[in-house]
This record gives structure tokens, sequence and C-alpha cells, in this order.
């Protein structure tokens, strides 16, 4: 063996190989998508959960007197179910329930109507001025609740309104809004007015990611614009109306910036007009904030099983031919 030969051994066999990696398998442990989600779970923990459980803690607890007698000192104490006993006693709550009710009934059907009435418009190749449109119906979504309800308040105040200077302008009686009977309309005109844009444009990006073939063959056919958003549109943006649906029912559990703005125009709406209203009342007026905290306890859980039923039977009708 020559010289070169024995060199070129040696480096080849005294060369370190290069470390063994280890096989990948299917239970390595993956760190990377945790810590992306640590940021969320971090807001949704003290954020979301922690609230809950406080208000849960809460709704277990209330104060009593030591001493027996007015001069006694004021302690909390732990109560179990006596305050959700109490509030689910309160006549007040299935007032306000029975209110919400008709709220929704004319809140929902209206401004879901309107939204599906304007995604169809807009999707109309006839259609002009589109992106003004658009903009336009959407624009009073981005009005706060609070400067909305200030806004059609004063619009329905009798002595400041341009509405009722119109009717007895042209001779025709007032309308008033703020009767027993009326407000109803009255708020629920101010959730659709600003309501209907958001559900519009929802329905209205369902509707442009749909197939433009589907138009073409139909109108082929001979079928006009109504019956194509009868039979082809409409039955296609399903999805999205349950979503919308949800989403709209929801805001309805929740109403409570209208109703309370007007308060002080109107002695039509008392502290407990709403169910969430009542919560405010009882924490924040009459400072009982363990029956307050009890009371929106079980409203989260009615909102959360009545949202979960309506999701249900929303999508059993929707895609149960499907299944």
């Amino acid at each position: 063996m020559s010289s070169t030969e024995k060199i070129a051994a040696v480096t080849t066999t005294t060369q370190p190989s290069p470390p063994a990696v280890a096989p990948r398998g299917r239970n390595a442990p993956r760190v990377a998508p945790y810590v992306f989600l640590a940021p969320a779970m971090l807001f949704f923990v003290v954020f979301l959960l922690l609230p809950i459980g406080y208000a849960v803690w809460l709704s277990l607890r209330a104060t009593r007197i030591e001493g027996g007698s007015i001069l006694g000192r004021r302690v909390e104490r732990f109560v179990g179910l006596e305050n959700y006993a109490a509030s689910l006693s309160d006549p007040d709550l299935y007032d306000a329930l029975g209110r919400m009710l008709v709220y929704g009934c004319i809140v929902v059907p209206v401004m879901l109507g309107l939204a599906l009435l304007f995604a169809l418009l807009l999707d109309t190749p006839a259609i002009r001025l589109r992106s003004f449109s658009r903009i336009a119906i959407f624009l009073p979504y981005a009005v706060p609740g609070v400067i909305a309800s200030l806004l059609w308040g004063f619009l329905y105040l009798p002595g400041v309104s341009p509405i009722r200077a119109a009717f007895e302008a042209v001779g025709l009686p007032a309308p008033n809004f703020f009767t027993p009977d009326s407000i109803f309309f009255s708020v629920s005109n101010i959730a659709i007015w600003g309501g209907v844009g958001f559900n519009m444009i929802v329905l209205y990006t369902s509707l442009r990611s749909l197939p433009t073939e589907l138009y073409d063959s139909a109108r082929i056919d001979g079928c006009n614009e109504t019956q194509i958003a009868l039979r082809i549109k409409i039955p296609l943006l399903t999805p999205a109306l349950v979503m919308t649906a949800i989403f709209s029912l929801i805001a309805t559990l929740q109403v409570f910036s209208e109703p309370q703005t007007l308060t002080p125009l109107t002695n039509v709406i008392s502290s407990s007009w709403m169910p969430l209203m009542k919560v405010y009342r009882d924490a924040f007026v009459t400072n009982d904030i363990y029956s307050a905290a009890a009371t929106s306890v079980v409203l989260a859980a009615a909102t959360l099983v009545v949202s979960l039923g309506v999701l249900t039977f929303l999508q059993n009708r929707a895609f149960g031919e499907d299944r």
C-alpha cells in the first residue's frame, strides 16, 4: 500500500461520523402550535373563564349582619343556591323575559329578511351603484349602539322629533313612539337599523363565493332573476342564514344598550324592562351584586341552551337530508 493510500485510509477511519438523527415519529412533541396558541388561550382564560368563575363564586355568597341588630357587622358568607332560588322566583325576571321574547319576534325576522333582500338585490347583475349601496347599507353598523340609541331617541322625542313634525305638517296625527305598545317597535327599529348591514355583508359575501356557472345555466334554461334567487341562491345560502340567525338570536338575548339609553326619555321603560337591565339595576343601583351574579349566570346558561337548541334544530332542518 502506498503512502498516499495509507493517509487516505487513516483519514477515512478517524473522521467523525455525523450524529445520528432520531427519527421523528408520530408521537414526537410539537411545541410550535402551542406557542402560537398561547396568547389566545391566555386571553381566553383571563378575560372569559376567570370572570365566569368569579361570577359563579359571587352567586353562591351573600352578606349577612352579625350581632343581631342594625348596628352589626356585615359579613360575606356562603349561602349555596339561595340567590338562584330568589332570582328564579322573581316576577320581574319573567316579565323581562316576556318583553324580550316580543322584542326578538320583531327584530330577528325583520332584520334577517331585510339583510337577505339587500344581499340578493346587490348580487343582481342589473344593479347600479353596487359599491355605494353596499357601504350605505353597512354604514349604520359602524355607529356605536349608544350613539344610535341617542340619535333615534331624539327622533322619537315629541318636542324635537322631525318625524312627528312631518306628520303634523301634512295634517296627519303624529305618532307616539313611547306608548307601552309602540315602545317595542321603537326599540326594535334601532336594532334593525344597526344590524341589517352586518348580516347583509355576511350573506352577500356568501353569494359572491357561489359559482356563477349555476346562474348561467339557469338563465339558458329560461329562469329569470327571481327564480334564480328563490331556487338556487337562497338554498345555497342556508349555512350563512343559519349562522346569521344564531348571531341575531344571541344579540337579542343580550339586548341592553338600546332600552337603557332610552330610559331617561320615557317612563314606559322601567329599570327591569329587559333581563340585563335587571342585572344592572341589582348590581349597581340596589348594590346587590350577589343576586345580580346569580341572575347573570342563569341568563348565560339559558343563552347557551337556547343557542345550542336553535342551532341543532336549524342544522337538522337544513342538512338533515344530506346525513
